[in-house]
């Protein structure tokens, strides 16, 4: 994800889990609220994504919570860790906000952590951030994702008015993993399983382009990600600002090994 800078400083949105829910054998929602929620400044974005904080286990942070100065006054292996997740949404009236939780058992972060959460577990958040929203004078719209994308592309398909048009293609495991998605817009949504082989480049590749004039949102695992960058930009000449584009995570890595790669491969483009 091509991440705005979540707000330095901040010490934090203190949230408790109010419950959750299992929404697929591999998708687990968290609604959160409670008196912490007046800290939360939502924005407009329909990729609206916020910092989930991890404490390190045993360690004592001060109070108020602050990640900058945690940052100056702890050593590195004592920091919390963090995770992007995207704001599913936000309802201020009824003082809840949801975040969808990718969970594959025991492995990684924040998944074990939404299997294990249970009311009234506290959760820490930072920002949010935010780059995309689907633009309303778009000829149309193409979006393009895997499980770690689906909140963003389910969210921005609610708002898109009656009469958009949208392609959408999005790879999950299998078809239990499919989820219903509201949208007024004209949209041709299209699940592809990972069980049966299927390529997602590919089959963004095989759609007759519908014009010109597109506004298109592609993440998700960077292999894919990469491949269809080049395909928008050189093959059929897409703008680079009519298109969000950006690997949330790489298959063999863990977050942080991802970033330290994103990082070193910006460093290389600048030399």
């Amino acid at each position: 994800m091509v991440e705005a800078p979540a707000r330095k400083g901040n010490p934090g949105v203190r949230l408790s889990v109010l419950r959750k829910e299992n929404l697929t054998p591999h998708m687990i929602r968290i609604v959160a609220g409670g008196e912490g929620l007046r800290d939360f400044q939502p924005n407009a974005f329909t990729d609206a994504y916020v910092k989930v904080i991890f404490k390190v286990p045993g360690v004592e942070y001060p109070e108020p919570f602050d990640l900058q100065r945690i940052r100056a006054e702890f050593p590195r292996e004592q920091c919390p860790r963090m995770r992007s997740y995207t704001v599913r949404s936000y309802d201020e009236a009824a003082g809840e906000l949801v975040l969808d939780f990718v969970v594959h058992g025991d492995e990684g972060l924040a998944g074990p952590w939404a299997m294990r959460a249970q009311p009234g577990d506290e959760l820490l958040l930072s920002g949010p951030g935010g780059v995309y929203a689907p633009r309303a004078d778009a000829g149309w719209h193409l979006l393009v994702g895997d499980e770690a994308a689906l909140p963003a592309i389910a969210a921005s398909l609610e708002v898109m008015p009656a009469g958009a048009r949208a392609h959408v293609f999005l790879l999950v495991s299998d078809a239990s993993e499919e989820q219903p998605l509201v949208t007024k817009a004209d949209a041709q949504i299209t699940w592809l399983h990972r069980s049966s082989g299927a390529d997602l480049a590919a089959a963004v590749k095989a759609l007759p382009w519908p014009g010109e004039d597109v506004h298109a949102f592609v993440h998700g695992e960077a292999g894919f990600v990469r491949e269809l960058r080049r395909y928008l930009f050189a093959e059929r000449g897409v703008a680079k600002e009519s298109v969000s584009i950006s690997g949330y995570w790489r298959e063999g890595k863990n977050d942080e090994a991802w970033r330290e790669e994103k990082a070193a491969e910006r460093a290389r483009e600048r030399a």
